[in-house]
């Protein structure tokens, strides 16, 4: 399964079923763009249009970092372009914050490997594990034949919830009565390859990046699955809540330290006023060294349909409608 690539200018018109993501992405991200909108209501552009426009992308924790970078580069493209409507400057901070998040948009590739293993970290309250319900969704519908593991085996009705998405997506679903999270990780991964699944996904238990041990024990993990499969994992996948701001990125900072990530999920942008949060990721993913970790989903609600592919173009759009 991959996701779609940035299409080119003229954009066609979007499916309907993407016109109404792009809605809900609108809402969604409303409290967190609507501070930066405003400064482009004006008649005339003006230095203070800048200082506001500074201010509106800190609150939303676009970062000291990236918000220099963005206020840079649109002086630039506004000089470039010889603008002076206020609207006119607007279409190019769009297109500036599209050039900079573009990195992270990366299609999701599964078939490569049989079957595909993902490890899925976070914290708790991230949404890690209804994440991981409405991936599978995504991946049964695309037929591909999904295992979950219920690796996470220190949080409370953890097993639990995540039989409850493998029953909703008709799919399977190792576990083990208090069982250890690496070993639970081996044995659906072996599982995985008997039964000819294209995709084994590993719920991990949550962890502060601050908890050494606890981090460790992921580290575990991830070797242990390697075990089963010296290929893998072949995605491990951070869950992020946008609620969170900066410590977001210190979360990817963190997990990507411990773990080396593939990809990101975003999850809660229609609950924060912080989604600015993914200039902040783009502007270090680019600077490191691996390269750019890609954004495969956002979320923008509890629906299965909430939970959608990433665009830059989109994502840039909604934040300044």
């Amino acid at each position: 399964m991959v996701a779609p690539s940035p299409s080119p200018e003229p954009a066609p018109a979007p499916p309907p079923e993407r016109e109404g993501w792009m809605a809900r992405l609108r809402k969604g991200l409303s409290r967190t763009g609507s501070a930066i909108a405003q400064v482009f209501t004006g008649t005339q552009l003006t230095e203070e249009m800048y200082e506001e426009l500074e201010t509106a992308l800190l609150q939303a924790d676009a970062g000291v970092k990236a918000t220099e970078f963005l206020l840079k580069d649109l002086r630039r493209r506004v000089k470039e372009a010889k603008a002076t409507d206020p609207q006119q400057v607007r279409e190019l901070l769009i297109e500036a914050i599209t050039e900079l998040l573009g990195p992270l948009e990366r299609g999701l590739v599964v078939g490569e490997y049989t079957p595909t293993v993902m490890m899925v970290v976070g914290v708790n309250g991230a949404g890690k594990t209804t994440s991981i319900g409405k991936l599978t969704h995504h991946l049964a519908a695309a037929d591909c034949r999904v295992l979950l593991a219920a690796a996470d085996t220190f949080r409370a009705a953890a097993r639990e919830q995540l039989s409850v998405w493998a029953d909703r997506n008709r799919v399977e679903i190792v576990s083990q009565e208090g069982g250890d999270p690496a070993s639970v990780s081996f044995d659906a991964v072996n599982a995985g390859r008997a039964r000819g699944c294209d995709v084994v996904i590993a719920d991990t238990a949550g962890r502060l990046p601050t908890q050494l041990h606890l981090m460790e024990e992921l580290r575990k993990v991830r070797r242990v699955i390697a075990k089963a499969d010296a290929t893998a994992p072949h995605e491990v996948l951070l869950v992020v809540d946008g609620n969170t701001g900066q410590n977001a990125l210190n979360q990817v900072k963190a997990f990507d330290e411990a773990l080396t990530l593939t990809g990101l999920v975003v999850t809660k942008l229609d609950g924060t006023a912080k989604g600015g949060v993914l200039a902040a990721i783009a502007l270090w993913s680019r600077e490191r060294q691996l390269g750019s970790i890609p954004v495969y989903f956002i979320g923008v609600g509890e629906k299965l349909e909430d939970l959608q592919t990433f665009s830059a173009r989109e994502f840039a759009k909604a934040l300044l409608s």
